[in-house]
């Protein structure tokens, strides 16, 4: 099988077909069994095109943010209907990431294999799948919950494709600062979802803001892990563009950040202890460990905050919902 998950013919007989017997269709017939192969080749390379691992965030950005807005659970089909939806509209902006940045992509050890780089998926078939995938995103989202949710899914499509891969990726460490704005939208999409597109409560820009502040460490310190793949693409992640000293100081201090806005989030919308004794508690585990990793200054450290990161946004946001509910 080709790259792209073609069948080559065989004339070989069929596994077990005794000398005589007329060859046909069958289970156990080449001609069935490697056209079949290669479709499951093909479709798992378009969906793994899709970054479906880091469309996990959504789930964990999005449905506590409903329910955090509806003070209990929303209706399943509107929670079903939002996650469909923003579901597309990453997929979109992945796709569209995957395909633009297929050059540096073959270029580092973690990225080589990826569908667009092996050929697996042609440029083509990316750019087909991305557009098609935020076109339906946006016309699911506004015919099943509503127009400002759509919006706000293909406005994050066309941030993260214009302004973070095509305009700052590849010039300044800050694109991933800024560019997290991308990965913050669906904290609003969830919200407008459930209240019409009503944005004016502070409860999800304060959710969005500890997002925000959550990203650069976490992006960072798994910067440090692949300092070398970086730098062999000429990406000017913090780590390649100032070293892993300054990396670390970073680090810190927009860990300190992340605490400020976790207290703020705690002190303007969510008081109870629900919140406030996992949150709090969490980010000063948070500190304890980017701490150790500016005293340390290694790998090791650095994959061990990354780790926590994410149970820690998890965690956080549930206990919203959970302090919502209560």
């Amino acid at each position: 099988m080709d790259g792209k998950g073609s069948a080559v013919a065989s004339d070989e007989p069929a596994f077990g077909a005794p000398g005589g017997a007329p060859e046909g269709p069958g289970p156990l017939h080449p001609a069935d069994a490697r056209p079949l192969a290669g479709w499951r080749a093909t479709l798992r390379a378009y969906v793994l095109v899709t970054k479906p691992r880091i469309i996990e965030l959504l789930l964990v950005t999005t449905v506590p943010t409903m329910v955090v807005a509806a003070g209990g659970w929303p209706s399943t089909w509107l929670v079903v209907a939002t996650v469909v939806g923003g579901t597309l509209s990453a997929a979109s902006a992945n796709t569209l990431n995957n395909l633009i940045d297929r050059d540096v992509d073959r270029l580092m050890s973690r990225t080589a294999s990826r569908p667009t780089v092996s050929g697996a998926v042609s440029p083509r078939g990316a750019l087909t799948l991305g557009v098609v995938l935020g076109i339906v995103g946006f016309g699911w989202l506004w015919w099943f919950v509503n127009l400002v949710a759509a919006l706000l899914a293909t406005g994050a499509i066309l941030f993260y494709v214009f302004v973070y891969t095509l305009g700052m990726k590849r010039r300044t460490p800050q694109a991933v600062t800024i560019g997290g704005i991308a990965g913050c939208v669906p904290v609003l999409t969830g919200w407008a979802a459930v209240t019409g597109g009503d944005l004016a409560d502070p409860r999800p820009w304060l959710l969005f803001a500890v997002l925000l502040w959550w990203q650069p460490p976490h992006f960072w310190a798994l910067a440090m892990r692949f300092r070398e793949d970086y730098a062999r693409a000429d990406l000017p992640m913090l780590p390649v563009a100032y070293g892993n000293d300054e990396a670390t100081r970073q680090i810190l201090l927009h860990s300190w950040l992340l605490m400020a806005v976790v207290v703020l989030a705690a002190a303007g919308a969510f008081p109870g202890v629900a919140f406030v004794a996992p949150a709090v508690g969490l980010t000063a585990w948070w500190l304890v460990l980017a701490h150790r990793l500016r005293r340390r200054r290694t790998v090791a450290e650095a994959q061990a905050l990354f780790k926590f990161s994410t149970i820690h946004l998890t965690l956080v946001f549930v206990a919203a919902a959970v302090e919502a509910v209560l």
